[in-house]
């Protein structure tokens, strides 16, 4: 079992700036593939980043390259979310999780990838 906690969500203006922090406890959460993925009100979980085990490789939607970075820290067992330039929509519940495949270089992009989730920390960006 792996848990996971989010934090770092809240209220900002367009053009702001957040840092989104996601705690693994559990299982070796060192030794897999995280990500985060976003879902607005009415609509589909969809992907925004991942990062591999080790931090080599990363990944990101179209919508938020140049704009959010991912990043982790093994020793911590946690991965950020830098989001920069936000925009109204942006503004969803954001929520990372865990890929536990054996692949050293996973960068998943698709929820069915993803074994163990997070409960979501809400981001609203005003316009």
């Amino acid at each position: 079992q792996v848990q996971l906690v989010e934090s770092g969500g809240g209220l900002v203006p367009a053009g702001g700036s957040l840092r989104l922090s996601c705690a693994a406890s559990g299982r070796t959460s060192s030794a897999f593939a995280m990500g985060w993925f976003r879902q607005a009100p009415g609509k589909e979980r969809t992907f925004v980043s991942s990062i591999s085990r080790s931090g080599r490789y990363t990944n990101y939607a179209d919508s938020v390259k140049g704009r959010f970075t991912i990043s982790r820290d093994n020793a911590k067992n946690t991965v950020y979310l830098q989001m920069i330039s936000l925009k109204a929509e942006d503004t969803a519940v954001y929520y990372c999780a865990v890929d536990t495949s054996i692949n050293v270089n996973s960068v998943p992009a698709t929820p069915d990838a993803y074994n163990y989730w997070g409960q979501g920390t809400q981001v609203t960006v005003s316009s």
